[in-house]
């Protein structure tokens, strides 16, 4: 079947809280790179048009500068582009944020207080157009002994309690974070970086969750170690061979194998290239084999 022609359903779905959408999503933190926003916009649009009704941001998704690094011109939010290419929303569509690290370029790695979470969260309603935001992932940064998550993440319940929040979610974080969230209030997402080469010691968290019910959304599942600076074309000759088998690109492969970690495992491939993104959806349809399975591990 024409790539083009594959849609997000394919991938089966999985329930967020009370929202139902497909395992296939979209991450926007590519988007921001490229200056022609007009690009960024059509992008967006073709996602939902084929389907996509989860998509990942960040207020802190910006370029230039921004987790990435690059760009050149005036500064280019994702969620802006996201207002921008679907406002008014459709009804289906989720909306994932995330809040906890600082903005500014030069304290990146300073974690956010209760008050500032709040100025955060609504920044993300303002510039997202929104009274409430669907999901939103307090995201931390690891230092064993010292990254208690309860002050921050009590302080996110307090704004679901307040309706400005539906759900609550993880990011960048342990099983016993998780633990610690989960007796403050439910948490329906953990997002973490994991690929198919990268960050296994996450394997518990992933079977962790898939046993309470909890969605697995790995970023960086096709960049790998490549992390912020992209996907490369370094992939070993079993990636390659079983990518040929299926007709498949190794990347369609990576993103196969992701989905293939469990029914409550979602993915999150972002672009800014309109054929990648249908490239990207498409991989939802590959069945692996438990054959291919094996090659892969």
């Amino acid at each position: 079947m024409p790539v083009e022609q594959i849609t997000a359903p394919a991938a089966g779905t999985w329930t967020l809280g009370d929202r139902t959408v497909y395992r296939m999503g979209f991450g926007s933190m590519r988007l921001t790179v490229d200056p022609d926003r007009a690009r960024a916009v059509r992008v967006l649009r073709r996602a939902v048009e084929l389907g996509v009704n989860h998509i990942d941001t960040a207020v802190f998704y910006v370029s230039p500068g921004g987790p990435l690094g690059v760009g050149t011109g005036s500064p280019r939010y994702a969620i802006d582009l996201i207002r921008e290419a679907l406002a008014p929303y459709p009804d289906d569509l989720v909306i994932t944020t995330k809040v906890g690290p600082s903005i500014d370029e030069a304290s990146r790695h300073r974690e956010l207080n209760p008050a500032e979470l709040r100025r955060e969260v609504e920044e993300n309603l303002r510039r997202l157009g929104r009274d409430h935001l669907d999901v939103v992932n307090l995201r931390i940064v690891r230092r064993p002994g010292r990254d208690s998550v309860a002050e921050r993440f009590a302080a996110l319940a307090e704004l679901r309690d307040a309706g400005l929040i539906r759900h609550l979610g993880l990011s960048n974080v342990r099983v016993d974070h998780l633990d610690e969230a989960r007796d403050i209030a439910p948490v329906v997402c953990v997002q973490n970086a994991y690929a198919l080469e990268v960050n296994r010691w996450a394997d518990e968290l992933l079977r962790v969750c898939g046993e309470r019910g909890i969605a697995f959304v790995p970023f960086f599942a096709i960049a790998g170690a490549g992390r912020e600076a992209g996907a490369g074309d370094e992939h070993d000759e079993a990636l390659r061979e079983v990518a040929h088998a299926h007709g498949a690109t190794p990347h369609q492969i990576r993103l196969a194998w992701t989905l293939h970690q469990g029914p409550h495992v979602l993915a999150i491939p972002g672009t800014g290239d309109p054929e990648h993104l249908a490239q990207n959806v498409a991989a939802g349809a590959i069945r692996l084999t438990p054959g291919d399975l094996d090659r892969l591990r």
